[in-house]
């Protein structure tokens, strides 16, 4: 109607605070208290190793959550877009790096997949203005496989159930770099596909 150009009712704004960018930040603050739950006493304290795979659970239960919370009920917000991405490199990099420190998985394998954790979201930053790189099913198996492998090395396992371990963690390292390599293919296909000047 004349005189009320500026009203604009069919897009509302998302709050920043809505319940999930509350996981999110949820998230955040259980990795410290995650590692504190990893490195009580030596390290290798059962009671408290269990601790740290509930804290872990609860973490990574809370990223499955807020991203589906926010996709469906219109609660995508730009805070959100950055903080959750965070919150995940945080979450596996604090638990890869622990684990590492305490001597139960090899500093190799931390370095493979915080450089491909790391590597891609430079990557997505990099061709931001080009466009969001979608999440292939690919890179959702990966996660998904990353973080079980990383919570079966949290728990105090042992024997057959440490060699079952051994193999999660395998295919984690596997699909890390396979999906990585995707990724970065993905991304040259796409820029010389796009005509010059844009």
């Amino acid at each position: 109607m004349p005189g009320q150009p500026h009203t604009d009712p069919v897009v509302p704004r998302a709050r920043v605070a809505n319940l999930a960018n509350a996981l999110t930040g949820v998230r955040l603050v259980l990795v410290p208290v995650f590692l504190i739950a990893l490195f009580v006493g030596d390290g290798h304290e059962t009671y408290w190793r269990v601790v740290a795979f509930i804290v872990f659970a609860v973490a990574v239960i809370t990223d499955r959550f807020d991203g589906a919370l926010a996709r469906s009920y219109g609660m995508v917000t730009e805070f959100g877009t950055l903080a959750d991405p965070i919150a995940d490199k945080a979450l596996i990099g604090a638990a890869l790096i622990g684990l590492s420190v305490l001597g139960d998985l090899p500093w190799w394998v931390t370095v493979v997949i915080l450089a491909r954790e790391l590597s891609v979201t430079v990557l997505r930053l990099a061709v931001l203005r080009r466009g969001v790189i979608p999440a292939s099913r690919g890179g959702k198996l990966k996660t998904l496989v990353q973080a079980v492998a990383i919570g079966l090395f949290v728990l105090p396992l042992s024997g057959a159930w440490l060699t079952g371990a051994w193999f999660v963690m395998a295919a984690a390292v596997v699909l890390t770099v396979l999906t990585g390599a995707d990724y970065f293919l993905s991304a040259v296909r796409d820029s010389r596909a796009r005509p010059a000047g844009h």
